[in-house]
């Protein structure tokens, strides 16, 4: 078991003896011919469910896979199989959420054996955004409720929503955090409750600049400097009057941002110009077909696609991450998946995993990085697989999920 938690809501350290649990989980995951794929989201909630059934708790598991209408909305048949890989023992699986045939296995199932439900989205009361009380009282949570002593949330990546299997069930039985949401919430949430005693430093890139604009604006006075790149990076250049930053034929990642964001970017930029840093060079794709870099100061002409910032950046953008005591990085530096634009990316979480500081990286994709490029995971002190909870979290804005754990600990 954790050491015991600082957070404000229940554990499953905290559940009675011998309790039928329902569990939420989020195992959605990327699918290719029709089957899921591992990922790190297995491997994390397999320690919650491992714990339930080694203490003899019988564990029913829910979760979802893709949304109604899209390729990637499937069964939780194969979820099943590879969870009982990394739990180290056998998850049943029934193809149905909460009718006869589920309710049976629910009722049949023997202390320390776990079951897995068929994916939440393919109840119709489980995806529109309600009220949580609207979704207590839905046909989904009152057939289901019943049947178990307690709830588990673990699903910390899908915090943010008011799904009926995330925040309707906290209102008809006794609440509880998974390890995940546990770990998660504590390291997402320390930027703005732990006190460092040096410079912290924000690593801003990606293609969703949207988020990340908003992440810096709201933490401003947390920050001590941030150091740009991909999207966001580009942005900012061009509102620092590069030629930069703008679509190109056949592209879409910037102008309609520019257009929802340039006013947030123009007064971050004139508010904290000092504590933000920019590429000094970007990276491109050469006409040899090779790595590329050009100076920022020598574009007067956006013509190519800027897939990375340039080695000067890196080198500047190092020691700043090495004189910091806590790191968060949310998007990354260039396009990694290709290893000729990975320079950024990789340099910089090499960098943290180099340094003795408080680190956390954000989003699923960026946290692929560290295992693409052969980087130990333990390095750093987490490593998130949320990202709009982890957007959230930043922002301070509140997680529906977790106040429902909250207010279940106080007894509302």
């Amino acid at each position: 078991m954790s050491s015991p938690s600082t957070t404000t809501f229940q554990t499953i350290d905290d559940l009675p003896a011998d309790s039928r649990v329902l569990v939420r989980l989020d195992l959605n995951s990327p699918i290719e011919d029709g089957e899921p794929q591992d990922n790190r989201r297995f491997e994390r909630h397999a320690r919650t469910v491992r714990e339930l059934a080694d203490a003899g708790h019988r564990v029913v598991l829910m979760a979802h896979q893709g949304r109604p209408g899209r390729d990637d909305f499937t069964s939780l048949s194969g979820h099943a199989t590879i969870l009982a890989d990394h739990v180290g023992r056998d998850v049943a699986f029934v193809a149905d959420t909460y009718g006869e045939e589920a309710l049976e296995a629910i009722d049949a199932l023997e202390a320390g054996e776990v079951l897995l439900l068929e994916n939440t989205r393919m109840c119709e009361e489980e995806l529109p955004e309600e009220p949580p009380a609207d979704k207590a009282v839905t046909e989904f949570v009152r057939t289901l409720a019943p049947r178990f002593d307690a709830y588990v949330n673990d699903a910390y990546s899908a915090a943010h929503r008011k799904h009926a299997s995330l925040v309707g069930f906290p209102l008809a039985l006794p609440a509880y955090a998974g390890r995940v949401m546990e770990t998660e919430y504590e390291a997402n949430t320390a930027i703005a409750r732990k006190e460092f005693d040096g410079p912290v430093t924000m690593v801003v890139g990606g293609t969703k600049a949207t988020d990340v604009i908003g992440v810096m604006d709201a933490l401003g006075d947390r920050v001590d400097r941030f150091l740009l790149g991909g999207v966001a990076g580009e942005l900012f250049l061009r509102a620092a009057g590069h030629p930069v930053g703008h679509d190109l034929e056949g592209m879409d990642l910037f102008d309609e941002q520019w257009e929802a964001n340039h006013g947030t970017v123009e007064s971050v930029l004139a508010e904290r110009g000092d504590a933000i840093h920019l590429a000094s060079d970007l990276a491109y794709e050469g006409d040899d077909g090779d790595r590329a870099e050009v100076s920022v100061a020598e574009i007067d002409e956006k013509t190519d696609a800027y897939l990375d910032v340039g080695s000067a950046t890196v080198d500047a953008y190092e020691p700043l991450v090495r004189e910091s005591d806590a790191v968060f990085v949310k998007g990354a530096l260039g396009v990694f998946e290709d290893e000729r634009f990975a320079d950024g990316t990789v340099g910089v979480l090499e960098a943290i995993a180099e340094t003795d500081c408080f680190s956390v990286v954000g989003g699923g994709d960026t946290s692929r990085a560290i295992g693409m490029y052969g980087l130990d995971e333990a390095d750093f002190s987490h490593v998130s697989i949320a990202g709009g909870a982890y957007i959230r979290a930043l922002t301070g804005e509140p997680l529906p999920a977790i106040e429902l754990l909250r207010k279940a600990d106080d007894g509302a």
